[in-house]
């Protein structure tokens, strides 16, 4: 049974920092083999490789660009008449991970365009979605590369977001049945969407690729209060056998801005940063 090994998600982390690179250093600094953003386009790919290298970091997830955010997009996979946007992000992003040494890529489904009805547009924007899948699924088998779709909840953080429970993901995937994309298990949206974590993890971590955590209902660190047992999470999840990383996706509450003194948990692979007791 493998030890769990944990990911710094610089896009909450070290946010006291201006820039990506300077996150990345701190998060070397601060023991983390591994870490993830959300968006690193604002830098040049060349440049981030340099800087995650000296830090001792690999980079294991990214995401496709959001579209134009001004507009409120967030994430374009299926978005209706932004099929060709989304494909142009997704060149950008190959590019991005190819250089990082990247091997995830989050492929952002979007929102439900504004005014429409969820339940009338469904069945169109799943449509333009598969499709945009299938197109990336063979792009990024040309590049050894996974594609990950993250259902985010619509009870708290975006009620416009299309994908917004584990089911709905995995019928999808199921739909496109291509190996190399996969489910992106984001606890804390599951939490809030679904609750019943046992059951849905044990059914659907053989399809997912990789977990993000956080603590329910404040977004904290696994070690501040909420309704989540993480010490009970983490053990299902080596107990289960999931092999990939766990990004730590939360708003630190400790002092330094990490908030990872006094986690309930151990990695003994590549760090002491999280402890027992």
């Amino acid at each position: 049974m493998a030890p769990l090994r944990f990911s710094a998600n610089l896009s909450w982390l070290f946010s006291e920092l201006p820039g990506l690179p300077a996150r990345l250093r701190a998060a070397g600094s601060s023991g983390f083999e591994a870490a993830e953003v959300a968006w690193p386009y604002a830098e040049p790919p060349g440049a981030l490789a340099r800087v995650a290298r000296e830090a001792g970091l690999r980079l294991v997830l990214i995401n496709t660009p959001p579209g134009d955010q001004e507009k409120g997009e967030m994430g374009l996979g299926a978005v209706p008449g932004r099929q060709a946007a989304f494909r142009e992000g997704l060149e950008q992003a190959v590019r991005y991970a190819k250089a990082l040494g990247c091997p995830r890529i989050h492929l952002m489904a979007g929102r439900v365009p504004q005014g429409a009805d969820r339940a009338a547009v469904r069945g169109e924007m799943e449509t333009v979605f598969l499709e945009n899948l299938r197109h990336a699924a063979g792009v990024l088998a040309q590049e050894n590369l996974v594609g990950l779709l993250e259902p985010i909840n619509t009870r708290v953080t975006d009620p416009q977001y299309f994908l917004d429970t584990p089911q709905q993901a995995a019928a999808i995937l199921q739909k496109v049945g291509r190996p190399n994309l996969q489910l992106q298990m984001d606890i804390f949206h599951w939490q809030i969407m679904d609750g019943n974590l046992t059951g849905n993890i044990r059914k659907f971590l053989p399809i997912v690729g990789h977990v993000q955590v956080a603590q329910v209902p404040g977004r904290g660190e696994p070690s501040s209060p909420g309704e989540l047992n993480f010490p009970y999470l983490f053990q299902l999840l080596e107990d289960e056998g999931y092999q990939g990383f766990v990004g730590c996706e939360y708003r630190p509450q400790g002092e330094g801005g990490v908030g990872l003194q006094g986690w309930p948990w151990r990695n003994l692979d590549g760090g002491c940063f999280l402890l027992v007791g």
